[in-house]
């Protein structure tokens, strides 16, 4: 590990499982441990998905997360619902997710995505599991499912949404996650809003392979342009100890303490 980073980070929102990583996944997990991201939290998004998403826990000691994703609503059928209890049965996911509702793609069907969040959140309460929650363009109305079913918080992805909303999240028990957006000068919300939240409330995450940090827009030296990976953290979390004038060991700490209360693991040192 670099002098720089001998900080240990945990990227509450990593898709390790995914295709883009099929050929150097090996390479990834170890650049991002180099870097000191010693442990991610890999959401599901299909019910196809699920045995790759737990074989990351199998080969990289990863923690999981089990769920049907809004954006796929149309490869979800009623029996993944129940596909989905079968495996929280086995005491492996430590969440549901990645779950919520997603209104910014017009071709995606709100009743079925509504219909999907709904037994989720359902599930998430009969197995007393926080739950991973993808959020665009939907804020106020995966507020009111919170809301009405009342799991056991959870985490809100890439949270972009106002300040108000983002105290309503708080008070149901959830994080709020942060990454690649908040290093654009232009995302002048999401850096406010980072900048001035509770930092008990903040997690660090970055949605790798996807909203790559500012940095790999256009691809750099040895990465993929656009990729984003579990290695960027780091660097991540510098820019929200900028924004906040703290140190990046404050940041690194406080992030990984709130993902391990969310997902109920005792803290480590």
């Amino acid at each position: 590990m670099s002098a720089e980073y001998t900080i240990s980070f945990i990227d509450s929102h990593c898709h390790l499982d995914a295709a883009e990583f099929e050929y150097d996944r090996d390479s990834v997990v170890a650049r991002s441990r180099e870097q000191g991201v010693g442990q991610w939290l890999v959401p599901a998004i299909t019910a196809a998905t699920f045995p790759q998403t737990l074989l990351m826990q199998q080969r990289y000691g990863a923690l999981v997360a089990l769920g049907l994703h809004p954006i796929y609503e149309a490869q979800h059928r009623d029996e993944h619902l129940a596909l989905l209890r079968e495996q929280l049965q086995f005491d492996l996911a430590l969440a549901v997710g990645e779950i919520g509702l997603d209104f910014y793609l017009p071709e995606l069907d709100p009743a079925r995505q509504i219909h999907f969040f709904e037994a989720q959140l359902k599930i998430a309460r009969d197995f007393d599991l926080p739950v991973i929650v993808h959020i665009r363009r939907s804020q106020d109305q995966v507020l009111k499912y919170l809301r009405k079913w009342r799991v056991k918080g959870g985490i809100a992805h890439a949270f972009n949404g106002s300040e108000q909303q983002a105290d309503e999240f708080i008070k149901l028990g959830f994080a709020l996650g942060f990454g690649g957006a908040m290093t654009y000068n232009g995302s002048q919300r999401i850096r406010r809003l980072a900048q001035h939240l509770p930092l008990e409330a903040i997690v660090l995450e970055t949605d790798s392979p996807d909203i790559a940090p500012s940095w790999l827009a256009s691809g750099q030296p040895g990465s993929s342009p656009g990729r984003n990976e579990p290695a960027q953290l780091p660097r991540i979390a510098q820019t929200l100890a900028d924004l906040r004038q703290c140190t990046l060991a404050e940041v690194a700490k406080q992030s990984r303490e709130n993902t391990y209360r969310i997902l109920g693991l005792p803290l480590l040192p």
